[in-house]
């Protein structure tokens, strides 16, 4: 398996969603956080927009959304989150487990997938993702193994504010088991909204982390 090119292909997928302006239907809006959605042309059920506004430069936010090391500390939706395989300096292989949520009626799934980050003009960064298949890692109990279709981030600076970025992110995962579409439906956005509230959360806390040690942190601004 080709996981260079499934990763360019990815991003490009992602950029062409960040680019489409038609058909999103606005699903909810809390703490100036916005999901839209629309049917996705990948598999029977939504592709999710989620739109936000973060106090952190794009340079520094796109490290914090993806390295395993920050991840996992501030993302309340994971039980794990680990990098099994790199391929190159900006393309790798990540396994994740999730929390149940919804309460409870979305059971814990993992997923594998191929990560990649690209940069574009305008200091524009893409964190994409897309579910393959990796022997080392085959499927296996308590965890039902879901499949993410083309995923990531948008990560771009505030032209009239530098230090803020916006944060522009796509799901469209497949949850696979025997879920009903309207339990997804019902539970996704509100997930989605509490994904960027939870990294923004971290985002201070690990700002007053390193400032309390008297440490310079990777995330103040150069």
């Amino acid at each position: 398996m080709d996981f260079k090119a499934i990763a360019q292909d990815t991003a490009q997928e992602v950029l062409g969603y960040s680019q489409d302006t038609s058909g999103w239907k606005l699903v909810k809006t809390s703490k100036k956080i916005t999901v839209s959605s629309k049917a996705s042309k990948k598999f029977n059920g939504n592709l999710y927009r989620v739109e936000g506004i973060i106090p952190q430069p794009t340079s520094k936010l796109s490290e914090f959304l993806y390295l395993p090391e920050h991840r996992i500390s501030w993302d309340r939706s994971l039980k794990g989150y680990k990098m099994v395989h790199r391929i190159d300096s900006d393309t790798f292989i990540c396994h994740t487990i999730t929390q149940s949520f919804g309460m409870g009626s979305i059971s814990p799934r993992d997923f594998i997938d191929v990560v990649h980050i690209k940069h574009y003009e305008g200091n524009k960064v893409i964190i994409s993702s897309s579910s393959v298949d990796f022997p080392e890692y085959p499927p296996s109990s308590p965890y039902i193994r879901g499949y993410n279709h083309p995923c990531g981030y948008a990560c771009s600076p505030l032209p009239e504010s530098p230090a803020y970025s916006k944060l522009v992110m796509f799901v469209q995962t497949d949850m696979k088991g025997k879920l009903s579409p309207s339990i997804i439906e019902a539970t996704m956005p509100s997930n989605l909204v509490n994904f960027i509230l939870n990294a923004k959360d971290g985002i201070k806390a690990l700002k007053y982390s390193n400032h309390r040690k008297g440490h310079p942190s990777f995330l103040k601004k150069k």
